[in-house]
């Protein structure tokens, strides 16, 4: 495990989305435990939908730059990690999520219930809901990472802007899969971004119901 640089509450507070950085290489060690972090986060039925392309060359870097709008951090981050979803993840991984499942003391009725309603439900999905489904899914990942690598001393800049059929052809991705967003990861080059700043609690947390203020 790599030093813990920061914990988790400085990390949510003082993270901004980095303007710029100065390329110095990850280690391999750092960037397995920030994606470790990622393949750890909840899904839905535990059907983990997620796919990461990570790229680092300079050469590949280029190309997916030209496909995010000329987004200079894109070229300029340590790596990039292209965070997708496969719409027909589901249907491959399921024998293998209920096989995991059992070894780690999945009840056989829980497993052949799951069997079916996955199936059901995901098979009613249209092209639209299914993207929304992934979309949560890998958002789920994907700030497991961002945080990861915050609290291990490195910045982030998480990105939507993107062509979808653009990286698609850069990445050489399947047709099954759905580019949700893109996470710089690197050291900060020159001034940090500005302090937005956030809403206030009682702007946007009610209690019981809308328009009710939580007393806490």
């Amino acid at each position: 495990m790599a030093k813990i640089k920061k914990t988790l509450s400085e990390a949510i507070q003082e993270r901004r989305a980095t303007p710029s950085f100065d390329g110095t290489p990850i280690p391999p060690e750092d960037l397995k435990q920030i994606l470790a972090a990622g393949l750890h986060a909840p899904s839905g039925y535990n059907m983990q939908p997620w796919r990461f392309i990570v790229v680092q060359s300079p050469e590949q870097k280029r190309r997916l730059r030209s496909a995010s709008y000329n987004q200079g951090k894109v070229e300029e981050a340590s790596a990039v990690i292209v965070a997708c979803g496969d719409t027909d993840g589901w249907r491959k991984d399921l024998d293998l999520m209920l096989q995991r499942g059992r070894q780690g003391g999945m009840p056989e009725s829980y497993a052949e219930q799951a069997r079916s309603s996955v199936p059901n439900y995901l098979s009613s999905f249209s092209s639209s809901e299914m993207r929304a489904w992934l979309n949560k899914q890998v958002m789920l990942a994907f700030t497991h990472m961002l945080l990861m690598a915050e609290v291990m001393g490195y910045d982030t800049a998480p990105m939507e802007g993107f062509e979808q059929d653009k990286v698609h052809e850069v990445l050489r991705l399947p047709l099954s899969y759905w580019v949700v967003a893109l996470l710089a990861i690197g050291h900060l080059k020159g001034a940090d971004k500005f302090d937005g700043g956030r809403f206030e609690m009682g702007h946007t947390v009610f209690s019981e119901e809308f328009g009710k203020p939580l007393k806490i």
